[in-house]
């Protein structure tokens, strides 16, 4: 099958190659000419612009955006005078699901198709493949079950459930059509949603693990600090890049999410390489409002979403606020930082 891509970034490249491998014809276009070229060398057609791109397919088009959510529209629009009735436009990214409902209607007054796609699986998709959450016209969904096939990681890459034979689809391929035009983003939203969660457990038990030496270390007894009531009880030194390597064999808790965290702490114990600011690129934050919307409680995704915002330093200003209201009420003078638990 020949499919156009817009956007060659760590994932649309990757997503690239696994398409060449599994024998379907990949145009494709960047801004950057460097990553055409590259890709051109690995046997893909290489397309000088939007038109270019066009005018190298053949017809009913099929053409893959792989760009940041809020370049959708703009691309979009740069995009569709080059299309004609009956081609399909595919937003592999992580667009917010309302916006897919409007421009599926906005496309369709065109002529155009428009299908969503939540794709997971970073830089390892190319090895690992990648698990796909459509949304989008059934028949049309159905005619590019190839290229989501070739994408997927296949039913291999799991133990197959017993019962499952009696549950036929794609699902255990790695793919699966989730319902009309917005449906593939949305469940792909809650997705993110719920690895915001699982991170920030995994972050908090090890954080307490880390800091389960805190008797070893004294605590000045002030009136504004509050003491280790048992300094014995911690007196441990944890060897955090082993805890995840055993957790990793047989627990409960074992996922490839601690399967990352054993490896980034087994190459950098003190995690030297980074400062802790945490973006979010949005799916977090509607997947908050959704439950907002539905009146569903998600406790949990809604901590760690304002986790990340704290590790931004945004709540700055609140916390001098707060040392304002001690010292006002309690004339509570802030120790420096230096002087805090744990100092060193």
């Amino acid at each position: 099958m020949e499919i156009g891509v817009i956007g060659l970034g760590r994932m649309g490249a990757n997503m690239t190659r696994r398409w060449q491998r599994k024998g379907h014809r990949c145009v494709v276009y960047d801004l950057h000419r460097e990553a055409v070229e590259a890709l051109s060398r690995e046997g893909a057609v290489g397309a000088a612009s939007l038109e270019d791109l066009a005018g190298k397919l053949g017809k009913p088009r099929a053409l893959w955006l792989m760009v940041p959510a809020g370049a959708v529209d703009s691309m979009l629009g740069e995009l569709t005078p080059y299309l004609e009735p009956g081609d399909i436009v595919i937003d592999g990214g992580n667009s917010y699901y309302h916006d897919d409902i409007r421009r599926a209607g906005e496309l369709k007054s065109r002529g155009l198709h428009y299908v969503d796609v939540g794709t997971s699986g970073g830089v390892w998709g190319l090895e690992c493949g990648y698990c796909l959450m459509i949304g989008g016209e059934k028949a049309v969904v159905e005619r590019l079950d190839p290229l989501f096939e070739a994408l997927a990681p296949g039913a291999e890459a799991a133990e197959r459930l017993p019962g499952r034979e009696k549950k036929p689809g794609t699902a255990e391929k790695g793919y699966l059509h989730c319902g009309p035009h917005g449906a593939g983003h949305l469940v792909k939203m809650v997705h993110n949603g719920i690895e915001y969660g699982i991170m920030a457990s995994y972050v908090e038990g090890l954080n307490i693990l880390h800091h389960a030496n805190a008797g070893k270390l004294g605590r000045e007894i002030d009136s504004e600090t509050t003491p280790l009531r048992e300094p014995a009880h911690y007196q441990y030194d944890i060897d955090l890049a082993d805890v995840a390597e055993v957790w990793r064999r047989g627990s409960v808790i074992r996922s490839w999410l601690l399967d990352l965290v054993a490896k980034a702490m087994l190459e950098d114990p003190k995690l030297e390489r980074f400062a802790g600011r945490v973006s979010d690129s949005g799916e977090g934050r509607w997947t908050v409002q959704a439950a907002v919307d539905l009146g569903v409680p998600a406790p949990v995704i809604s901590s760690a979403l304002y986790a990340r915002f704290s590790s931004r330093q945004h709540e700055e200003f609140a916390n001098k606020l707060l040392s304002a209201m001690r010292y006002e009420f309690g004339g509570h003078l802030e120790k420096k930082a230096e002087e805090g638990p744990g100092a060193s």
